[in-house]
C-alpha cells in the first residue's frame, strides 16, 4: 500500500462512490461518462481528491478515489453532482427529455471505504461494470 503524506500526517484513504441517475434513467454511454469524469476530476482538485478508477453502467457510475483527511466528502459530492448535472443537461439537451424534472442525479449516493478488500478486487469490480456476462 502506498501512503500519502502532508505536513502533519501519513494516510491512505480510498473510497468507492456509486452515484445513480435520477429515476434510474438509462442515459449513460461512453461519451457522457467520459464527460462526467472530466467534470469530476476538475471539481476534485479543489477538495484534494484523486480519481483512481471510473466506470459506468447505463444508469449509474462507480468511482474509486483517494482523498486527504481534510477533504470534505459530502460537500465535494454535492458540488460535483450540482456542477455535472448543470453541464451535462446543457451540453446534451436530449438527456433533459428523459428526465422528469431538472435533477440529473438521484439525491442519494453510496460511499464506501475500501477497508477489508484489496484494491485489486475493487478495481476489477469497477472495470467490469456494464459488461455483459
Amino acid at each position: 500500500m502506498e501512503l500519502q503524506t502532508n505536513n502533519h500526517s501519513v494516510f491512505a484513504l480510498h473510497y468507492h462512490l456509486v452515484m445513480v441517475v435520477k429515476y434510474r434513467r438509462r442515459v449513460l454511454d461512453d461519451t457522457i461518462s467520459d464527460r462526467l469524469r472530466e467534470i469530476f476530476e476538475n471539481v476534485a482538485g479543489n477538495y484534494h481528491i484523486t480519481v483512481e478508477e471510473w466506470n459506468h453502467d447505463i444508469d449509474h457510475v462507480h468511482v474509486l478515489f483517494q482523498a486527504h483527511p481534510k477533504s470534505e466528502l459530502s460537500k465535494f459530492i454535492n458540488a460535483y453532482k450540482s456542477a455535472s448535472s448543470r453541464l451535462i443537461k446543457k451540453e446534451y439537451p436530449a438527456i433533459r427529455k428523459k428526465l422528469w424534472k431538472e435533477m440529473f442525479w438521484s439525491r442519494s449516493f453510496c460511499l464506501l471505504t475500501t477497508g477489508g478488500v484489496t484494491m485489486d478486487v475493487i478495481l476489477q469490480y469497477i472495470e467490469d461494470q456494464g459488461e455483459k456476462e
